[in-house]
């Protein structure tokens, strides 16, 4: 599959490489149905000794999104090298701030679906009450809504605020996630995806069934999203990856 596109000479082989994953994990969102538009982001540190990374052109749809149109920035988000599409401001306001500060931070997420947009506008947050949400035990964090993210320094605050953990709720917003990788971030991504659908789902139903917090603090020990013995993630990553191959390999161009 891989053999059908060709390196363009202008990319190293660790970039490209990166930016086959990145391209891909766009596409995936697209067939998850977390795509919004033209909007949101996924922004990916580049191999090396930069600080440079990757992040979506601004104007097109995550089933646009290719490998070697991913546009490459600094931590101030200007633009490395040519290119023909801009970056959306407010995408890289606090995925910016994130990534000069916190040197783990190589994958930055961040969506606006409609079950976590329910639970970053509730009041309560995020209830730990459910399969998914248990693997979130102490791993969420809150930042109050500011309005829209295009002024720089919101960046400090909205990493004040997430103060060490992966996951932060925008307030009335919705989610950012940090991840060590991509797939972790992904894997995370999509335990907070999963936890909102319960929580939104179950609402209707009185109130919920809790967990008891050492049972909640075994979930955060034992979930495979968080343990390298089986691949943090890496290996339902790939598995989507074969996924969105068959449907369509042209993210790869």
């Amino acid at each position: 599959m891989a053999d059908a596109f060709l390196k363009p000479a202008r990319f190293s082989d660790a970039e490209w490489a990166a930016r086959v994953q990145l391209a891909a994990c766009y596409r995936i969102f697209a067939h998850l149905g977390w795509a919004e538009l033209i909007y949101n982001h996924i922004s990916l540190r580049v191999p090396g000794p930069d600080e440079h990374f990757l992040i979506n052109p601004f104007g097109l749809h995550y089933t646009e999104v290719t490998a070697s149109n991913l546009v490459k920035v600094d931590v101030d988000g200007n633009i490395i090298g040519n290119h023909d599409w801009p970056i959306n401001p407010a995408g890289f306001t606090f995925h910016g701030a994130i990534h000069a500060t916190l040197p783990d931070a190589h994958c930055v997420i961040h969506v606006h679906t409609t079950p976590t947009m329910a639970v970053c506008c509730s009041e309560e947050g995020l209830s730990f009450t459910n399969f998914y949400a248990a693997q979130l035990w102490e791993k969420v964090a809150y930042h109050d809504f500011e309005g829209i993210t295009v002024h720089l320094e919101e960046g400090q605050r909205i990493l004040a605020s997430a103060n060490g953990k992966p996951v932060l709720l925008l307030r009335n917003h919705g989610p950012v996630v940090i991840g060590h990788t991509l797939a972790q971030a992904f894997n995370l991504m999509w335990l907070v995806q999963r936890a909102c659908e319960i929580q939104v789902a179950s609402a209707t139903l009185g109130q919920q069934r809790q967990i008891p917090v050492p049972v909640l603090e075994g979930c955060v020990r034992d979930s495979l999203n968080f343990n390298p013995k089986y691949g943090a993630g890496e290996d339902s990553f790939a598995a989507m990856q074969r996924l969105i191959d068959r449907i369509d390999p042209g993210y790869r161009a």
